[in-house]
């Protein structure tokens, strides 16, 4: 029987999101010999905790589901735990990296990872807080079906079960590192008022994502496909393929990872949207088999973006995103010129190969991030109001981000170097049970 982890990170208040994904559970074992642990990562404040607790103790029980519902606390002594066993030499600073005081989207899911790795469990499901499940004749359409037809299996297994199969025949023995599918809704990044009050405008900023020697036309092309996912259009029928997945077709709310996610870690960086879609890319770069799907979820945004410390934070957030463009870019056209030379012997990514590229790119001038950051003052002073008043504060802040993105990819070198022993000491580590829930 496989061990699977369906994992949840949130910091919002998101209790109709827990019983959803525990449904979701429930299909799981319905229909796959599996035992799921529902791994619930809570940075909310006690309130919103302690409602979701509740939310939790609701989840009917069964004997192949375990609930694990933990909060920073309970995150901070296992993380703790497993840092003083793995030895290794910056422990403080490793603490920091995987439970750091601000927001991160690449070190929830890292901690996500590790008590996957401590749970016994061989692959991790992920899934948002601010998502839900599109339905078909009253039934939810759950990713998670998917994602356990193929998963873990050799590829050429898994052509057996999927609706077309696009890769190359000498892939076909290596074995299934990702199966994912996007999203329908809002855009995936809050910057849909942006698009409305100019495109022009939203055009020069989105297109900052791209390498500085892209064409006009390379640019453009990618503006058009950025944060829209798949579109509008629902779901009405499974379709499935077998191939080597192209990053801007996944979504780290419907995604998940079996191997890769123990040798390779994701960017620890804070306030930085986009840090947690590194191992899609890799995935892709290295020319591992995936199976992209259909079962789309639905994006919406929570309103806590629409007020006016959510709206600073996310544009801070999103120009942190554009600025490590230029170190991840870097990384990204490497690996894909090394493809399947990122593997080692056993045919898993080589952490070693990854943390020389992120340590290289950290050398990289960083003029072209002075030009992003000029491009973004230009178009934030052109939309006014709030706008305006947020490049004033670029404006002061503009070297600390510069060092920030800079800093922030010789973490990630740092994190990646020790993510593998880091992860066996995760698998010699006990995880408290939930208090009140029981096999």
């Amino acid at each position: 029987m496989r061990r699977i982890c369906l994992t949840l990170p949130t910091n919002r208040p998101c209790t109709a999101t827990i019983t959803a994904v525990a449904e979701e559970a429930a299909y799981a074992v319905r229909h796959f010999d599996v035992e799921v642990h529902l791994l619930i990562l809570d940075s909310c404040a006690a309130p919103a905790h302690a409602e979701h607790a509740e939310a939790v103790r609701r989840i009917p029980a069964h004997p192949r589901i375990v609930v694990h519902h933990l909060d920073e606390v309970r995150q901070r002594d296992f993380l703790r735990r497993t840092i003083d066993r793995s030895a290794a030499t910056k422990p403080d600073l490793l603490l920091d990296l995987m439970l750091p005081a601000r927001l991160s989207y690449g070190a929830c899911t890292n901690r996500a990872f590790l008590l996957a790795a401590a749970l016994g469990c061989e692959s991790v499901h992920r899934r948002d807080s601010d998502s839900r499940y599109q339905t078909v004749d009253g039934e939810p359409a759950f990713p998670v079906h998917h994602e356990l037809t193929s998963l873990g299996s050799r590829a050429a297994d898994a052509a057996r079960h999927v609706t077309e199969t696009v890769l190359a025949a000498d892939r076909m023995d290596r074995r299934v590192a990702m199966v994912g599918s996007s999203f329908v809704g809002e855009l995936s990044v809050d910057i849909g008022e942006i698009l409305a009050i100019d495109p022009r405008v939203y055009h020069d900023m989105v297109g900052l994502w791209a390498p500085a020697h892209w064409s006009p036309e390379q640019r453009r092309q990618l503006v058009d496909e950025s944060f829209r996912g798949a579109g509008t259009d629902p779901f009405t029928a499974d379709h499935s393929t077998l191939t080597v997945v192209d990053p801007m077709r996944v979504d780290m709310c419907n995604i998940a990872f079996h191997g890769v996610h123990e040798h390779v870690p994701l960017p620890p960086a804070t306030d930085t949207i986009g840090s947690d879609y590194f191992l899609i890319h890799l995935v892709h770069d290295a020319a591992l088999p995936g199976v992209l799907h259909n079962r789309n979820i639905v994006n919406f945004y929570t309103g806590e973006r629409r007020t006016d410390a959510g709206f600073t934070a996310y544009q801070l957030r999103f120009v942190k995103f554009l600025l490590s463009m230029l170190y991840f870019n870097f990384v990204y056209d490497r690996m894909g010129r090394a493809g399947a030379s990122l593997l080692d012997g056993q045919g898993q990514v080589s952490a070693s190969a990854v943390a020389r590229l992120a340590r290289r790119s950290a050398g990289l001038d960083r003029s072209e991030n002075v030009h992003r950051l000029d491009v973004l003052d230009t178009a934030y002073r052109e939309l006014g109001g709030r706008y305006a008043e947020f490049a004033d504060l670029l404006g002061r802040r503009r070297e600390r981000l510069l060092d920030e993105a800079r800093g922030d990819i010789e973490d990630f070198a740092l994190l990646t170097e020790t993510w593998e022993p880091l992860v066996g000491a995760a698998r010699r580590t006990y995880v408290p049970r939930t208090p009140g829930r029981q096999r």
